[in-house]
């Protein structure tokens, strides 16, 4: 069974996959990373969210499933890129809501989140990323991911605001959030030291469990 696990959050482009890269490196830490690319079903979403934001949602539920399993019949520490709460409270809550997935779906969905969610471990430390929508969209461009390319600026400012919501009723483990756009680890050795001095006493807690 993993020893200890940690959960790193946020919208597309806030620096996620550099978060968990840093971490692995820095503390020795066995990454876990998003299966973003291997979604079969992700570009036709992007062109067609409707027709195709149920059935999207539904294979990264599963898929994000058996991530969590597979980590948790491994010892070790683990950091995981998107945890499965988000994948439901976050993403797959605002295509309900914009009425991209059929509420009857919905329900089906949550009710295997649900049944789901109880066999799982909740992590021991929540690290939450944040950045402004501006800072997204240039991420995005740069990053170069064809799907990704336009997305509407309202689409990511309505998650940004349910991820504030979402963190803000957080109560599974302690949350270290961290302003990707002013406070740069990766590049500012500064910035980075500052970093490491607020993440060691999470990282403290999660050692002694």
């Amino acid at each position: 069974m993993a020893d200890r696990f940690i959960a790193v959050s946020g919208n597309m482009g806030v620096g996620k996959t550099s978060l968990v890269q840093f971490l692995s490196t820095r503390y020795d830490i066995q990454p876990v990373f998003e299966p973003f690319a291997d979604n079969p079903y992700l570009d036709d979403f992007y062109r067609d969210m409707k027709g195709f934001a149920f059935r999207s949602q539904l294979w990264f539920l599963a898929r994000k499933f058996r991530l969590h399993q597979d980590m948790q019949a491994r010892s070790g520490t683990f950091v995981m890129d998107r945890p499965i709460y988000e994948d439901v409270e976050v993403f797959a809550t605002h295509l309900a809501r914009g009425r991209y997935i059929a509420k009857r779906d919905f329900q089906t969905y949550l009710e295997l989140y649900d049944a789901m969610k109880r066999s799982l471990r909740p992590p021991d430390l929540l690290i939450h990323l944040r950045c402004s929508v501006r800072a997204i969209r240039r991420r995005i461009k740069v990053r170069g991911r064809p799907s990704e390319q336009d997305i509407p600026a309202a689409y990511l400012r309505r998650l940004n605001r349910l991820y504030e919501g979402w963190i803000a009723g957080w109560t599974h483990s302690p949350v270290l959030v961290w302003d990707t756009e002013r406070l740069d680890y990766v590049t500012d050795l500064v910035d980075r030291l500052d970093f490491q001095r607020a993440l060691d006493p999470f990282l403290s807690l999660v050692e002694r469990g």
